[in-house]
């Protein structure tokens, strides 16, 4: 309980400081949510030419991109500081961090909070919310609390793979590009149905990289397409706590990475 009163309190702090040039703030607010209405116009307009993608409907695909956009949106708000991580071992700062009573990796984690991505957040919500109303989904209890868990997996996996980009810098100082791949690049992946990738692609990103599990097995157990596929219902079942276990050996990872690292002024 103290280190999450702590953490709300960097919160706090963090956002009085975004907020003290509020018409800036709201400049971010609006790009970033402008940039995020833009990529799913092209998903439109790609279905205004194909009516369906490997039997997948616009709103349908509206569906993965909601989900996939809120995780994502969530992850950079409250995992921020693990993304600019590289710039506190360049700097040193990383090794007073380590004189700290707390631990290391919830210093990193509380050390960023970018408000900003409220408005991505607000955007992926309304598309996630509108492909709803166009769909005929019959939702229940276990559903909705299938598609909460996915939410937060899918968020934990994200962090994951900042975390991941993080601990690199331990050996190379700046956080390895390749990264960007699976994050940004993973959102644009996974605003699409995987069933249109090849099989080793979806192999890799289910057993590897698990991002299939964020949004598209999730979506397939609530808009009843799991039989349709032929997808095995156990590892639907399972999907959403791909995110938590990903996380988690990312942050033993980390820990790898802490007991490795040497100062700067070495």
């Amino acid at each position: 309980m103290h280190h999450l009163s702590l953490y709300f309190h960097f919160v706090k702090l963090r956002i009085r400081s975004q907020m003290e040039y509020r018409l800036s703030f709201v400049f971010d607010l609006f790009s970033q949510a402008s940039v995020s209405v833009i990529d799913f116009c092209m998903i439109a307009l790609l279905f205004n030419r194909f009516k369906q993608l490997e039997g997948w409907s616009l709103w349908e695909v509206g569906f993965l991109y909601g989900m996939i956009g809120i995780c994502f949106a969530v992850a950079e708000m409250i995992g921020r500081g693990f993304d600019v991580f590289q710039e506190s071992v360049v700097r040193g700062e990383f090794d007073t961090m380590l004189v700290r009573p707390l631990g290391t990796f919830y210093q990193v984690f509380a050390h960023e909070f970018v408000l900003r991505r409220v408005g991505r957040l607000a955007q992926a919500v309304a598309i996630l919310l509108i492909s709803n109303s166009q769909l005929v989904i019959y939702w229940s209890f276990a559903k909705v609390g299938y598609l909460l868990i996915s939410l937060v997996s899918g968020t934990c996996f994200f962090i994951a793979l900042f975390v991941i980009g993080a601990t690199s810098c331990f050996w190379t100082v700046q956080s390895i590009e390749v990264i960007n791949i699976f994050t940004h690049g993973g959102v644009f992946m996974g605003s699409y149905p995987f069933s249109i990738y090849r099989w080793w692609f979806r192999r890799f990103f289910t057993f590897i990289v698990p991002l299939a599990c964020v949004n598209y097995f999730p979506s397939l157990f609530v808009l009843g397409k799991v039989e349709s596929l032929g997808v095995s219902p156990v590892g639907v079942q399972l999907a959403p706590f791909a995110g938590f276990l990903f996380l988690g050996i990312t942050m033993l990872f980390w820990r790898f990475g802490v007991s490795r690292y040497q100062s700067t002024g070495h």
